[in-house]
């Protein structure tokens, strides 16, 4: 159980060169100084390129730690890099909240607000490493093949672990010693790293299922969700790039079965 008087620290991914999600930052600030104690933000260099103004604002508020990635930077080293920088000199019972600061703009943005606050306010009394997943209502707000292709590593985990975790996930709290320990032996690099992190923590991973995880992009793009969704739905290359980043993982999942059972 994880028990600890500080407040959390948010470890934030920011790629956003179309600027989709920046300008909601500073409307979401007071929740976030309430909840966590800090944020640890890696840009990317596209999104410094774009946006230069808005990435210096987060670097002249010490609320936020930033971390620019190198242009050449693999997806997975700069996921290592900035979680590597969120252990680095804390205490390590601190709880880390790894997550994207889209779903966290819509779910302080939207009528999901008061739950996601609540959840994250009771966090330490659950325990960590505790994985939020999307509920049912959440998986019904994403397009059928989002949903279909993110659920084929869910099924599968079932299957292998005896217990449908989300591989491709988008909120994950753990403790610095615990996220400290793993990210050593991380092998991915690429977007199943996300998935080894679950499946390196799949013994005592604590899961929860919440609305809040809805789908996002029709707030964020300012268009009506119900045509939205059929517009993915029915755009073979959506579907093709979901199949793109559910391919590695199911991959990395099969991979280190098939260790575990022969080693």
């Amino acid at each position: 159980m994880y028990h600890s008087g500080a407040r959390p620290l948010l470890v934030w991914p920011i790629h956003d060169p179309q600027g989709l999600v920046l300008p909601h930052i500073a409307a979401i600030l007071p929740d976030l100084k309430t909840l966590f104690s800090g944020v640890f933000a890696g840009v990317t260099a596209a999104t410094l390129a774009a946006h230069a103004g808005a990435i210096a604002r987060l670097e002249a508020d010490a609320f936020f730690s930033v971390l620019v990635h190198p242009a050449r930077a693999s997806l997975g080293d700069q996921f290592l890099s900035l979680y590597r920088r969120a252990c680095d000199g804390l205490d390590p019972e601190r709880l880390l909240h790894l997550c994207f600061p889209d779903r966290v703009v819509f779910a302080l943005r939207s009528h999901h607000r008061e739950a996601f606050v609540r959840d994250m306010l009771a966090c330490s009394a659950w325990g960590a490493p505790l994985l939020y997943q999307r509920s049912e209502a959440a998986w019904a707000s994403h397009p059928a093949n989002y949903a279909t292709a993110e659920r084929l590593g869910i099924h599968l985990c079932a299957l292998v672990v005896g217990r449908p975790l989300d591989l491709a996930w988008c909120h994950l709290a753990v403790p610095v010693a615990r996220l400290a320990a793993i990210l050593p032996v991380i092998s991915r690099r690429d977007m199943a790293l996300l998935a080894e992190i679950v499946w390196l923590l799949r013994e005592d991973l604590i899961t929860r299922d919440v609305d809040w995880l809805a789908w996002e992009d029709p707030f964020l793009l300012g268009q009506e969700a119900e045509s939205l969704r059929r517009e993915r739905e029915a755009s073979a290359e959506e579907t093709r790039k979901r199949l793109a980043y559910v391919q590695p993982i199911l991959e990395m999942l099969f991979a280190a079965h098939v260790q575990g059972v022969t080693s």
